[in-house]
């Protein structure tokens, strides 16, 4: 695709979090094939985060808002706290979550429904934010 073309060489790195194996496994599928971006880790449960988080190092969680015991508001503080630079895209299947999840933290929302194209812009968005932020 002719967007990734202007992406610096080093890869965003990405953890995935969703207790859905299948949307775990079509998110890394997407993400493997797109240039400057590398899945460093995924976890299907909320407890695992942030140890996850700790090990993996990444720059950005791709974080299902409906994962099974998330408490949301509260994680976003937890898991910054152990990465400042940490960036959340909330991944939902109700687009009403889009206003409580950037209410309560999250960077950015894509809507599970959304076209994949949507979710890599977001992340590409993300990506440049943060080089300019550097």
């Amino acid at each position: 695709m002719e967007m990734n073309n202007h992406r610096k060489t080093r890869q965003m790195r990405i953890l995935l979090a969703d207790d859905q194996v299948e949307v775990r496994s079509a998110l890394r599928l997407l993400l493997d094939q797109s240039d400057g971006m590398a899945v460093v880790g995924e976890v299907a449960e909320a407890k695992e985060l942030s140890t996850k988080l700790e090990s993996a190092c990444p720059e950005v969680v791709l974080l299902d808002w409906e994962l099974p015991d998330l408490r949301a508001a509260e994680s976003l503080v937890e898991l910054r706290s152990r990465c400042p630079r940490l960036m959340v895209i909330a991944l939902s299947s109700r687009p009403e979550a889009r206003h409580t999840s950037l209410a309560a933290g999250a960077d950015a929302f894509v809507s599970k429904g959304d076209a994949p194209e949507v979710l890599l812009a977001t992340v590409d968005q993300l990506g440049q934010r943060d080089i300019l932020q550097q």
